[in-house]
């Protein structure tokens, strides 16, 4: 029964992200990059995986983030940028991430990135790597805590003349901000349709 409507989930997802209209951004003072949102079902919810940085990296020390980095030629795309990325932070091999789709482009304010986002679909129970030097902490969080309106408080700002909305994701004794913030209320906007259609949650 569980692994039937993770199942559905998946192909629901796939053919909503696919039916989408992905926003690029081409900006060519800013550094492409990408991050992987890996995503797993277990005991009838969805959990997302996050990583907390350590203060030892270049950029964004001790934020909440997805794993993921800048792109390298040797990549080829953006894709296997995200792949190799959350291979090296968490050891998350590339052949046990299903992906479901990309999410819209995001620019970090502080640091000079565009971040392309790609939804995979891992199995429950991974046994995960950390990178010591890049990754202090993975964070497992259930998708309905995320979607409780006790979790999230939002702002506005001015960023280079235009409007930016400000989210921040509580949960325990961490806090979702900036970018990754973004991605995830775009994520949880695409999960809330899907779940709807599914009526699960």
């Amino acid at each position: 029964m569980e692994e039937r409507i993770n199942l559905e989930f998946i192909q629901k997802f796939k053919e909503v992200l696919t039916g989408r209209q992905t926003i690029r951004i081409l900006e060519e003072k800013r550094k492409p990059s990408s991050v992987l949102i890996p995503q797993y079902y277990s005991e009838g919810q969805h959990y997302l995986i996050f990583t907390k940085r350590t203060t030892l990296v270049r950029y964004h020390k001790g934020e909440i983030s997805f794993p993921g980095g800048g792109y390298l030629k040797e990549d080829g795309n953006m894709l296997n940028t995200a792949l190799r990325e959350a291979r090296e932070e968490i050891g998350l091999e590339p052949g046990d991430v299903d992906i479901l789709g990309e999410l819209d482009d995001g620019l970090t304010v502080g640091s000079q990135f565009i971040i392309t986002p790609f939804v995979g679909a891992i199995p429950p129970d991974y046994e995960f790597k950390l990178n010591s030097y890049e990754i202090e902490e993975i964070i497992q969080i259930p998708i309905p805590v995320l979607l409780g309106k006790s979790c999230i408080r939002e702002e506005s700002m001015i960023y280079e003349g235009k409007p930016l909305k400000l989210y921040f994701y509580s949960y325990k004794n961490h806090l979702i901000t900036g970018a990754t913030a973004r991605i995830l209320r775009q994520f949880l906007d695409i999960y809330s349709q899907v779940s709807d259609v599914l009526r699960i949650r």
